[in-house]
């Protein structure tokens, strides 16, 4: 049976600012469009720590709250609590079928954290998850690479979303930003 899934997440640090985007789709199977305005970025930790997810939404929100015990049980300590995070998640018989990825930032780091134990900062300062990521990312570099600091982290990760929507059909245009 096909499953909802939720889909292209981008973050970005850039010019001692940080921003991560989102859309708003949520599908079922690869025909349905269910929902056009899922919030699949929020802030914890008392706002300090972005969290971004691509895959189903309810193994997403079991996800969410077990990062965000983590971070209380770390104190708010980012690479700490992804790695406590991914561990705990590869580890445990039921957790490991959870299908959803996660990206993880706070004024220092910038993480994606998966199912598979992974934990991964990326050289550039950009991370994109779910079926229109590639598009973002891609699309992000170049924003970055061009506009230089004419664009803030906040413009172009809204702007990667934008040029995602517009060639991925998993992805819409009701994109949410926040920024640090």
């Amino acid at each position: 049976m096909d499953g909802f899934h939720a889909t292209t997440i981008f973050a970005i640090r850039h010019n001692g600012a940080a921003a991560m985007a989102g859309d708003g789709q949520v599908t079922f199977g690869n025909a349905v469009v269910m929902k056009h305005t899922a919030k699949k970025v929020r802030r914890l930790f008392h706002g300090k720590v972005l969290a971004g997810f691509a895959g189903s939404v309810a193994d997403a929100f079991t996800l969410f709250e077990m990062f965000e015990g983590k971070l209380e049980q770390f104190n708010g300590n980012l690479p700490r609590a992804a790695v406590e995070l991914a561990k705990e998640w590869r580890s445990n018989k039921v957790l490991r079928h959870l299908e959803a990825m996660l990206i993880v930032m706070d004024g220092q780091h910038l993480l994606l954290v998966s199912g598979t134990g992974e934990v991964i900062e990326p050289d550039d300062g950009m991370l994109a998850i779910g079926s229109g990521g590639h598009y973002a990312l891609a699309a992000g570099r170049a924003l970055k690479q061009y506009a230089g600091a004419s664009m803030t982290a906040k413009e172009i990760a809204k702007a990667a979303l934008e040029i995602a929507a517009d060639i991925c059909v998993y992805t819409n245009g009701h994109i949410i930003v926040e920024e640090l």
